[in-house]
């Protein structure tokens, strides 16, 4: 053919359109795995969801009596100071045993609702369940450890809910 020819129909061949019908095809496979990763994505979330709130009625279910407990706790605390005050013999004898059993009958009922004592006396102070009150010296005791123990802690499943109040040995006192 010379470049004055004019070519013929027959020998004009049409482009090939397979190049852009392969960019086509990569481009919806993109579009594909952009799918697939946002499904993936919200099925992780929904499910991190569920777990949230499954976790969130556990701890409502396990703390819903905190406040009541909270506010029983100075009437346990005045309990035992009558059980302990009131003397050993005569009369006062059956007004202890009284008060003994209210105690553990109270103690028990507590218990039963995740409801631990802390009495830290002779381990090292730890601020996350002890609040110091006081320090003395002491010969005996290692500086940090708790000599006594003011007033009982309590944790509710774990969760403190009242500090226990503690007198912290500071170490040998200075001669």
């Amino acid at each position: 053919m010379n470049e004055s020819e004019t070519p013929t129909p027959e020998e004009i061949k049409p482009e090939p359109q397979a190049s852009t019908e392969v960019a086509r095809i990569a481009e919806l496979e993109g579009e594909i795995l952009k799918l697939k990763d946002s499904i993936l994505r919200s099925q992780a979330e929904q499910q991190n969801q569920q777990r949230r709130h499954r976790q969130e009625r556990e701890d409502t279910r396990k703390y819903a009596t905190a406040n009541l407990i909270e506010e029983l706790l100075p009437a346990l605390d005045s309990l035992e100071l009558g059980m302990t005050s009131s003397p050993a013999q005569g009369e006062g004898r059956a007004v202890a045993e009284g008060f003994r059993m209210a105690m553990l009958q109270l103690h028990s009922i507590l218990s039963s609702q995740g409801l631990s004592e802390i009495n830290p006396a002779g381990k090292p102070f730890d601020h996350s369940k002890h609040e110091a009150v006081a320090q003395e010296a002491s010969d005996t005791v290692a500086e940090g450890v708790i000599i006594k123990v003011a007033r009982k802690g309590w944790t509710l499943n774990d969760r403190v809910l009242r500090h226990a109040s503690v007198i912290v040995s500071s170490g040998t006192p200075a001669k």
